[in-house]
Parts: C-alpha cells; structure tokens; sequence
C-alpha cells in the first residue's frame, strides 16, 4: 500500500535499527485492579527511540482518541529520563501485544480509563532504565566513573572534566548496554514533568491540518467502499438490483458480504450515490422487529419483582414493609449511540495471504485476530498501523471486532489486492447498533423516625454488554454482569438493609460499552434516589451525603472538596438552583455541583459546573481537567436530548445530529477543576466525569421545580 509521505516516514523511522529502544514483559491476562501493576522485567525493544538529532519517540501503546495518552505516558518516560519536553515526540504503536499490551488486560487494548493506570510504573521504569544506559555509554566514552555523570533536560554532563552531550550522540551505545533490571525511581519531591501542565504534543499537527486520520489515506490504485446495512438488526441481503449504479460515474460494483452489500467506487461520493440507487430485496426472516416503546413495557414489568442479587445486607424488604416514609421510583435510560466526531473507516489491503491494516484501532489485538479469522489467515499475517482517531468512547473497540471485520470482509470480497478504504457515514454511525443498553430502574427507599435512611432496594433490568463475548466468563459471576450492577451493587454509603438485584435480558439490539460503562445509568438512579431520601429526611444533599460516609474516605473528601469550590450554601438561590451528585468510577472519585436556572424553552439550562476529582497522582493536570470537563460536556449533551429510538417495527428512528442532538457550544457551562492532591497510584480520568453530571443536573432541577427526573433524556419527557 502506498501512501503520503507523513505515514510512510513514520514506517521507516519505526524499521530503523539506529537509537536506544526500550519496553518491558508483559504478565498473564486479568482483569483491571485497583493500584499499579506489578513490576515487569524491562527487556530492549519498542518504547522509546533515541534519534541523532537528540530527538526523543515515545511509542504510545494507548491510542490517541483525544484523551490525553500521548501527553501523559511520554510524560511518565520523559520524567525518569530527564528529557527536555520540548525533543519529546510521540506515536502511536503498531500492533503488537507482545510489545504493547494492557498490563491490566494483557491485550493491546485501550478502555476502561487504564492507559495511565497500567503504565505508570512501566512507563517510568522505562524511562530510568534508558537513562542508566545512557549514562553508562558516556561514562564509558568519556573514561570517567558512571556516579559522576549528571542528566537534566535532555543534556549529558560531567562537570569534572566540563564535558556535555545531547542524547542521540549515545544513543546508539547506549543500545548495546544490558538493561538495568533494578533502577531507581525519583521521589515525588523530585518531579519536574509529571504534575505539571506540559503542551500536548498532538496539538500542534491537529490545529494545522498535519496530523494523519484514517481519511487521510490516498492512493492512486485505492478503493472507497460504503456497505448499505439492513434496515433491521438482523436482516440480510437477498438480491441486488444495480442497474441505476452503474449510470453513477466511479461506480465500480458491488458484493454482497455478511454485513449486507458492499458497494465500490474510486471515491467517496460515487460510493453514497451508488448505493443509494441500488434496489435491495432484504430477508428479514431473523430481524429484530420490536421498538423500544415494547421494551420499555417489558422492563418495568420485570423491574416490579426482584432478580438475581447481586449485592444484600441486612433486610431490605422488611425494613421497607415496616417503613412509613418511603419513595418508590423508576427511571428509565434508553440506547445511546457513541457518535463520535470521526465517523468509522479503514484501510485494508488483502492479497489472498497477508493484510495490511490502517485505521484507529482501540484495540487491536482483538481486532487483529477477528480480520484473521475472517480472512482466512494466521494472525501473524495481519499487521495494524493504529492511526489517530477523532473521537471514540469506546465504540473502536468492540469483544468481536465488528468494524474491524467489516473493513477485511469487504476487502476480501473486492477480489483484488488494492487498498480498499471503507467508509461509514454519519447515518451509519447513528443506525449502526453497539448501542449502550436500554435500561430500566426501580429504586425504593425509606426514612425512619429518626431521619435515617432505614433501607434501600434496587431493581435493575437491561441487556448485558458482555454475554456472548470472550469477556463473559471472567465479567459474568452467578448470572450477574458486573458492568449492569458497577456503581449501584457497591454503593458507599452506609446504609444496613440493602439489596441490588438484576434482570439481565436478551434483545437483537447489538450493544455495548458507552462511556462510563454501567455507571452511566447507575450513578443517576442512586445519586437521584439518596437526594430525593435526603431531602424527605430534611437534610442537606452534601451533610447529609457526608454523614453516611466514613469520614476519611476519598468519597468524603471529594465532596467537602467541591462544597467549598462551589462555596456551598444549600438548594437554591432565587431563580437559581444547585444539585450534588458523587460517584466513584474506574478508581476515581468525582463529585459534581450543577447550577441550573429554567431555561427559555423551559426546561432546565445548565450555567455552571463545578467538579471535584481524586485521580490519584496527577500526571498532567492539563488533561486531568479537560477530560473532566469533556466529560461534563458529554454527559450533559446526552441528558438534555440524545436518545437511539426504535419504531414499532424495529427500526431505528435517528439517523444524524438533527435527530440524535448532541451539546451546542452555546450550551456549554462555565466549569471549574479542582483535583484533589494525592500520591496514590493513577487512575482513570478518561469516563469519570461523565457518571455525576446528570444527577447533579435532576437534583438541581427538582431543587427549582419540585419535579423528578424519571427518565434521561430530560427533553423526552424525562420529568414526572
């Protein structure tokens, strides 16, 4: 495959033998934990790269979504290697999971907010290891004793004899030096990089048009190819008719592939227009025909009686009987489409042996083994190029790499080894499934005399993102899928009679995780409920919150964090109004204030958000707060209007942002940052942020209006 120059440098740089190249092993698969992995042996090969004009490559093992990881893990290696951040220069990795896996997950796999989490002290042991060696091959050179070499932004010095170097002039006999296995890691004390607000190196190619996007692969013999899907999840082609297409200039023919039927041309537009002049007979003899007005009626028939528990303590049930104030409320949360700003699309070319892939892969080990499979070839016989990517929130990476599949199938069935780059459209995005799940929520609890919330029962019903995938097994433990649950089945406040219970359901909706996974349904239904308890007790939403709280925990010190950033004085303030709402996600700790006034259609305007995060050991701040408030964008663009709809028939009814609304820049509140200072390990800062905003939002409406929010949206009759 031929391509501009910008990629084509980028191989020949990676190919090359000259310069210091270091990583680390990786351990067995597990699932995601708390803290820093343990320590791996540091072995030579694809981290970092050293170039003569002292130029330092950070290779990133995490994909560059616009989440910060590029910022943060060439931070972590410029830190120990005392670099100058301005020679730091960043890429993604290729795939390879032997180099480049999740410490975590043990796959090369970007998710779950763990890019820095799991790479913090491998990323830093990197970066000691390769200044060891670079100190020793100047020692060497320069005959002088190793403990008397000094290393500070990016220059080697021995002040003895007044002799200093850049790094590339080492770089390669540093290269043959044996990696150190025990290195010395600075003290936090001792920190210049990490912790400060240091300039994203993707900046600069992103504001000027340089840097590399799947759609900015050209080449003269290359294929577009659009695949027109069944209007139903489940359907399939029957017959083709393309006699309209083939008038359409560029149009090159078509295939009819598992997905539905592929159409070819030499660009973009022929490609569209082609395929909305084909005439396709669907079998629809296995699709999905149920709206979600259906579903919706299923769920809370379900939600009125307990499923499989999955959480219990103390007597829910009796304490609730016995109980004279108490609020039983459902909420209902509907499918949700990632939408993010760059479409999907992929290059792959097949030569009936081999392929080569480029495309912003989130995670490519699965998807390398899913296009082998589908090809018909050993997984080593598929190489990924992992390009940048607009925008992901989780729908680049899929258990069963749907898309991924989708590219290499229809590459395959064009017959002939050209690179086929195919391209969905906005429309495709929105209709195109791996939804997050429809849920239903039934939330009772109760108030004793005394003020105190006497019991709490939870009913949760939806489809589980993680049956039928290779993740099952590890994430589904006694019927219970513990992404349906995060959030609500361990919910911290301090509360004797409880019980979270699950309906789990089987749909022909393709689903998915979404940003904030679980918690982007649970965090409302319980930061909703214990306002709404708080308030029947009398008692203020942040008090009262932190009396059920163990004083010293994170959860109460994010919240006493963000009542004095927002200078907390209670529930309203004339026409305005303030909600709470904390929630713990990925090992982060985020509380949220809302202020809202009514808004001139209205409902409610947000004007202003203040967030407060412990994240552990900030890397960068910079990125800590924009993914905050990125996240507070997010979830409140979602709150206020985007919802997936599917008609009696089973189609789905939005299609672009006309109808799948998103936040308008107008919309946009003033948010203020606060992060929480700590020397625990990192951890995730990509999905928490989203979790609290919507129940802040409910919380502070209710606080102006008297009325609850039983639904997300809130602009589809979300308030009761």
């Amino acid at each position: 495959m031929t391509i501009h120059a910008p990629l084509a440098s980028r191989r020949l740089f990676l190919q090359g033998s000259a310069g210091l190249v270091l990583a680390v092993a990786l351990p067995s698969f597990g699932r995601a934990q708390e803290g820093a992995p343990k320590p791996v042996p540091l072995t030579p090969n694809a981290f970092v790269i050293i170039g003569a004009d002292d130029t330092v490559t950070i290779l990133s093992k995490h994909i560059e979504m616009g989440q910060g990881p590029w910022t943060g893990l060439a931070t972590l290696v410029a830190e120990e290697l005392d670099a100058d951040w301005a020679q730091i220069r960043v890429r993604n990795a290729p795939g390879d999971p032997k180099l480049y896996a999740n410490l975590f997950f043990g796959a090369q796999l970007t998710g779950g907010s763990t890019a820095i989490a799991n790479s913090y002290m491998q990323m830093r042991r990197t970066g000691a290891a390769a200044r060891a060696m670079l100190a020793k091959a100047a020692a060497d050179a320069w005959k002088v004793p190793e403990s008397e070499i000094a290393i500070e932004k990016g220059r080697i010095s021995h002040s003895a004899s007044g002799k200093n170097s850049g790094f590339g002039a080492f770089a390669e006999a540093a290269a043959k030096q044996p990696v150190p296995q025990d290195v010395k890691l600075k003290d936090a004390k001792d920190f210049r990089l990490i912790g400060a607000d240091l300039r994203k190196p993707d900046t600069l190619a992103k504001s000027t048009g340089a840097a590399l996007f799947t759609q900015d692969i050209h080449d003269a013999d290359m294929v577009v190819a659009i695949v027109a899907h069944p209007p139903r999840f489940g359907g399939r082609a029957q017959s083709v008719d393309d006699r309209e297409a083939k008038s359409i200039q560029g149009y090159l023919g078509h295939a009819v592939v598992p997905q539905g039927v592929a159409v070819y041309a030499q660009s973009t537009w022929p490609a569209i227009a082609a395929r909305n002049a084909l005439k396709i007979e669907w079998d629809e003899s296995g699709a999905f025909k149920k709206g979600t007005k259906a579903i919706e009626s299923e769920y809370r028939a379900l939600a009125e009686k307990p499923g499989v528990v999955a959480a219990a303590r103390g007597d829910a049930a009796a304490k609730l009987s016995a109980a004279g104030q108490t609020i039983d409320q459902t909420f209902v949360f509907p499918y949700l489409a990632h939408a993010p700003m760059e479409p999907l699309d992929a290059v792959v070319k097949f030569d009936g042996e081999s392929a080569q892939c480029h495309f912003a892969s989130q995670g490519p080990t699965i998807d390398q083994f899913a296009i082998a499979k589908a090809l018909g070839v050993a997984p080593d016989k598929v190489r990924i190029d992992v390009a940048l990517a607009g925008g992901s929130f989780g729908r680049r990476a899929t258990a069963g790499g749907d898309f991924a599949v989708e590219a290499a199938t229809v590459a395959k069935a064009y017959g002939k080894p050209v690179p086929v780059k195919l391209v969905w459209t906005r429309e495709d995005d929105i209709r195109g499934g791996f939804y997050r799940p429809f849920y239903v929520h039934r939330v009772r609890g109760a108030v004793g005399p005394d003020g105190a919330i006497a019991g709490w029962s939870h009913t949760i019903v939806g489809q589980s993102i993680m049956a039928g995938t290779p993740f099952e097994k590890g994430m589904v433990k006694n019927g219970v899928d513990g992404t349906s649950v995060e959030g609500a089945a361990d919910l911290p406040y301090r509360i004797a009679d409880f019980q979270c219970d699950l309906h789990t359901t089987t749909q022909g909706v393709p689903v998915l995780w979404w940003r904030s996974v679980g918690h982007t349904h649970t965090a409302f239904a319980t930061e909703t409920m214990i306002d709404m308890l708080l308030e029947k007790a009398g008692k203020d939403p942040i008090e009262g919150r932190l009396a059920l709280l163990d004083p010293a925990s994170r959860e109460a010190n994010v919240l006493r964090t963000v009542k004095d950033l927002a200078k907390w004085k209670g529930r309203r303030d004339g026409d305005k109004a303030y909600g709470v709402a904390m929630h713990k996600s990925f090992n982060s700790y985020v509380a949220q204030v809302a202020e809202v006034v009514k808004g001139d259609d209205g409902g409610p305007r947000v004007t202003r958000v203040w967030c407060a995060v412990d994240c552990g050991v900030a890397v960068n701040p910079d990125v800590i707060r924009a993914q905050m408030e990125g996240g507070i964008g997010y979830g409140l663009g979602h709150a206020l209007y985007a919802a997936i709809e599917l008609d009696d028939t089973g189609q789905v009814v939005q299609s672009n942002f006309d109808s799948y609304r998103s936040l308008r820049i107008n919309e946009m509140p003033a948010v203020e940052v606060a992060i929480v200072k700590s020397d625990a390990a990192p951890t995730g800062v990509g999905e928490p942020g989203v979790p609290p905003l919507a129940p802040a939002v409910a919380n502070a409406w209710r606080a102006l209006t008297g009325v609850v929010a039983t639904r997300l949206p809130f602009g589809k009759g979300g308030f009761a």
